[in-house]
């Protein structure tokens, strides 16, 4: 695995930044970092830009818009947007591509508004995320969807 070419989406935000640092940790050498200004991972044409220039082995998507409650409130659509077609864009041109590996983290606002805790998988399909996350949530829920499809 040390030899892969991993690309990780979104490496300059809290989660990549961790991650990146375990990788190193354990001496992994080929890490491709994905992020703005560089990629616009929301058009196809820069993911196929970025597989291109980075050929990776291991996706690892961590890249998501994202803000608080109040601009979630605000920006409804252009977080299920952007969201949804980074997930999109990155998972079916990695599918083409057939890149051996695609991680992608989603997010505990997938889950139902009423949901026990702890949260379980087997409850993630049992009612629809609180009214002010559920834009981004079902936006990072459909990678589960397409990629099972």
């Amino acid at each position: 695995m040390k030899n892969k070419r991993i690309t990780i989406t979104g490496g300059k935000g809290f989660l990549g930044k961790h991650l990146i640092r375990k990788f190193q940790e354990r001496d992994f050498r080929n890490i491709a970092i994905a992020d703005l200004p560089d990629y616009n991972l929301v058009g196809p044409e820069d993911v196929k830009r970025l597989y291109d220039e980075t050929r990776p082995d291991i996706v690892v998507h961590l890249a998501a818009k994202v803000g608080g409650i109040g601009f979630n409130q605000e920006n409804p659509a252009s977080l299920f947007y952007d969201n949804l077609m980074m997930g999109v864009q990155l998972i079916h041109e990695g599918y083409l591509r057939r890149i051996e590996k695609f991680v992608a983290i989603g997010t505990i606002c997938a889950y139902p508004k009423f949901t026990p805790v702890p949260f379980k998988e087997e409850n993630l399909w049992n009612g629809y995320p609180e009214e002010t996350n559920a834009p981004y949530g079902l936006a990072k829920k459909m990678m589960l969807v397409q990629s099972q499809a």
